[in-house]
């Protein structure tokens, strides 16, 4: 991918573009959050993306955080629309013990959080965002070549042009650095459901 035709929402002081690689650092009490549990909003994470009107896609980086070690620190994948409606996936660093690898789906205004512990001891990890109209499949995957499905979620706005890319943050008291590479968009490897059909019309 051309990341000359990537975008800033909310540019970092400190990163740097070097071929097919972005190195982000993160700065205190950034995160992406609306809403649900918490009942705060939280809208101040950078997030570098590019804009497609493609329907069917799909999206692939790895992202190294060897210096992630605060709780809340982490990076990955995004697809920011606006504050109220976005989705991201990440690993968020907890303790010294275990992470959380997980993902966030935010429609009209309300977060979710899904997640599975991890060892503290992964630093890197690849992602596959894969886009069929107005549905989207989120992966992960420990060497860039098995993916794993982590979630499938519908995005209310999410059917016309949309900006997709990556993001991080640090929500606390702690700042490191994201580095990002591989990135590339193919083919929509999120094949069409071969199981049940859908519901005819009018029953």
């Amino acid at each position: 991918m051309n990341l000359q035709e990537f975008k800033w929402t909310r540019e970092p002081e400190k990163y740097q573009i070097i071929n097919d690689k972005i190195e982000i650092v993160t700065k205190p009490h950034t995160d992406l959050w609306q809403r649900t549990y918490y009942h705060f909003q939280n809208d101040n994470a950078p997030v570098f993306q590019v804009e497609t009107e493609e329907k069917y896609f799909s999206f692939v980086v790895k992202t190294d955080f060897k210096e992630s070690g605060h709780r809340f620190d982490q990076c990955g994948i995004v697809m920011y629309l606006d504050s109220e409606n976005w989705l991201k996936a990440s690993v968020e660093y907890e303790n010294e013990e275990f992470q959380h690898l997980g993902s966030v789906v935010t429609n009209h205004g309300y977060s979710d959080w899904a997640t599975t512990v991890i060892g503290a001891d992964v630093k890197s990890m690849w992602y596959r965002l894969s886009r069929r109209e107005d549905d989207y499949c989120i992966e992960c995957s420990d060497d860039g070549v098995e993916f794993k499905q982590m979630r499938i979620c519908h995005m209310h706005e999410g059917g016309g042009k949309i900006s997709f890319g990556v993001y991080a943050c640090s929500p606390e008291e702690s700042s490191f650095k994201a580095e990002f590479s591989h990135i590339q968009m193919t083919e929509c490897q999120w094949q069409a459901h071969d199981g049940q059909k859908p519901d005819e019309e009018g029953i």
